[in-house]
């Protein structure tokens, strides 16, 4: 299905996952959809493999982790998620140089605690892995300084405007 993107989230400096500035990071960005989901579009490079031609599964968590987490921000942006567990399964492995997928979505929440779930899309639309976990809501201001909003967390304007993206599921 198409699925009209409806912001584009912040990237930072130096995380693994988004960072700009990190020459050996995934330079993930996330786009907000109308039907209250977050997708992570991400290429994968050599460097980011365990046996050659695969990414390692602690990349593929990481993507994970970050995608769902990254959802509670949604609905307010100055909330974050803080991983308390994270569960994953993973199905076929992610090649190395291509362009995937990973969807995050809130599954439930109270005050303090959400919990989501989340899988990676191969761009054949094959299912790579899934997860849930669980996350602590935080603001950003309890878990970094303020230099972290002002000098590490902006907007990266994408080359061309993504309206729309499409996500197979096969």
């Amino acid at each position: 299905m198409k699925y009209k993107v409806l912001k584009k989230q912040n990237s930072s400096k130096r995380c693994i996952v988004c960072g700009v500035d990190n020459d050996l990071g995934l330079r993930t960005s996330f786009y907000e959809l109308e039907n209250n989901e977050l997708v992570a579009i991400c290429d994968t490079k050599d460097w980011h493999q365990s046996y050659p031609g695969r990414v390692h599964g602690g990349i593929s968590a990481a993507l994970l982790d970050e995608t769902i987490g990254r959802a509670i921000s949604i609905n307010d942006e100055t909330i974050w998620g803080v991983t308390v567990s994270l569960d994953i399964k993973y199905k076929k492995p992610v090649p190395t140089d291509v362009t995937i997928k990973v969807v995050g979505r809130i599954t439930k929440e109270n005050r303090k605690i959400f919990e989501g779930s989340g899988e990676i899309i191969l761009p054949n639309g094959e299912i790579a892995a899934t997860a849930t976990g669980k996350y602590i809501k935080m603001s950003i201001d309890k878990i970094t300084d303020d230099a972290f909003s002002s000098d590490e967390w902006f907007n990266i304007d994408d080359e061309e405007k993504i309206e729309y993206i499409e996500i197979e599921k096969a």
